[in-house]
């Protein structure tokens, strides 16, 4: 009986974001060579973590979400459903508005709720940094032994155990877990916790640099920009100086990847000016993407819509697809089936409707995380983990969109983003 009556409080205190922490873990294990498209385990994992929350609801009988948070979480339900009726068939539209809902709605909402307190929402964020730290570890590994995915005829781009197919599913993840890690190491926690979270955030560095991902480094390097500004000049300068000091150590010092990061990074600058294959199909996606909505600039062309358009409004520049190999997967041509631009592809699918839900929550949802740092509210590490996670995901949708294993790791970031912006620092368990 005493050792009935000790477990049973012991269950209790089980955190119930732990479903939520699987999603996010469930992502450092290896996926199949060519294994794309569909639902994956984190996929599977989110949705029963959505139905824990709702039979936690119901048990608990309390009110489900704030109105505020009702509306800017349930603002992207009418554009979904105006986009998927005018889909080009039911099957279509109902996989898209489920995807939607599944990434923009549900799964923050039940991240929203099931966070309790600051301690749960830095278990998310250690957790966050702990699959980034394994998904770089195997990046660094895969450029320094040749086994990562095809770049410029070498197999060295750390795609970590994403694969060829999803290259950027691990600039993804690290750029997540090094945001997380900074705000950490910004916080008030004690001086050795802080102290871990800086020496993780500057061991990410370099996978992400070995990513050569242009998109997520100026993602990156915006978002912690934005961190350091909020969280006091005086750290921000201190901050600046060691991960100058890092950056010059591991590739001037070490000569980790040289010529090829440097022609990278310059490339950035190069869009305009010989811009090279891929910036010309991304511009070319683009004007597509904007030739559908100009056809339906209210409803746009209807969910998964952008491949069946894009031929009819994209120029002869654009190529037939992108060369994708190594990383234990045969040469394959990948078609290119979107505008790599969150906000373009949700113009041209759902028009303006659509996109002034989505991205008007998104705004609302930025503004409400920034004022609450602003005024620093309980929890400065939150805060800063919150509005960088948020941040990252608005920059990077200007280079990326939804698609692969690690896109439901956005709805995690939107749903920390919302706990922090619209809840959690009222009660007695905010103050925990």
């Amino acid at each position: 009986m005493t050792s009935l009556a000790l477990t049973a409080p012991r269950a209790r205190s089980l955190s119930p974001v732990l479903p939520v922490a699987a999603v996010i873990a469930v992502l450092g294990l290896p996926l199949g060579p060519g294994g794309e498209g569909g639902a994956g385990p984190a996929d599977a994992l989110s949705a029963l973590a959505v139905l824990y929350c709702a039979i936690r609801l119901l048990r608990d009988r309390r009110r489900p979400l704030s109105r505020t948070a009702a509306v800017v979480l349930g603002l992207p339900v009418v554009g979904l459903a105006v986009a998927a009726v005018g889909a080009s068939s039911p099957g279509a539209g109902l996989a898209g508005m489920g995807r939607y809902l599944q990434v923009f709605v549900l799964v923050p909402a039940a991240v929203l709720l099931l966070v309790r307190h600051r301690a749960d929402f830095r278990l998310l964020a250690w957790t966050f940094v702990g699959l980034a730290g394994w998904q770089g570890a195997v990046g660094v590994h895969q450029y320094v032994t040749g086994t990562g995915a095809s770049y410029q005829g070498e197999t060295i781009r750390a795609v970590g155990t994403f694969g060829a197919q999803d290259v950027m599913g691990m600039a993804t993840v690290v750029s997540f877990g090094l945001v997380c890690a900074v705000g950490l190491a910004l916080g008030h926690a004690p001086l050795r916790q802080r102290a871990v979270a800086a020496a993780c955030a500057v061991a990410l560095l370099l996978p992400l640099a070995l990513s050569f991902s242009r998109g997520a480094w100026i993602a990156t390097a915006l978002t912690c920009t934005v961190q350091l500004a909020l969280a006091g000049m005086r750290r921000a300068l201190k901050v600046g100086a060691v991960v100058a000091a890092a950056g010059v150590i591991l590739v001037g010092g070490f000569g980790i990847g040289t010529a090829m990061l440097q022609e990278r990074i310059s490339s950035i600058t190069q869009v305009t000016d010989a811009p090279d294959q891929s910036v010309t199909d991304r511009y070319t996606m683009w004007a597509a993407a904007v030739g559908m909505w100009r056809e339906q600039p209210l409803t746009g062309v209807g969910l998964k819509g952008f491949p069946e358009h894009r031929d009819a409004h994209a120029s002869l520049a654009l190529s037939s697809g992108s060369d994708t190999g190594g990383a234990g997967a045969a040469y394959v041509k990948q078609p290119l089936l979107s505008p790599h631009n969150m906000y373009l592809l949700i113009l041209a699918e759902q028009g303006l409707i659509g996109l002034l839900a989505l991205a008007g929550g998104w705004l609302a949802l930025l503004v409400c995380a920034l004022r609450k740092v602003v005024r620093r509210a309980p929890g400065l590490d939150c805060g800063l983990v919150a509005t960088g996670l948020l941040t990252w995901l608005l920059v990077d949708f200007a280079y990326a969109d939804i698609g692969g294993p690690s896109t439901v790791l956005t709805a995690v970031c939107l749903g920390l983003a919302g706990w922090w912006g619209l809840s959690g620092t009222s009660g007695e368990a905010a103050a925990r």
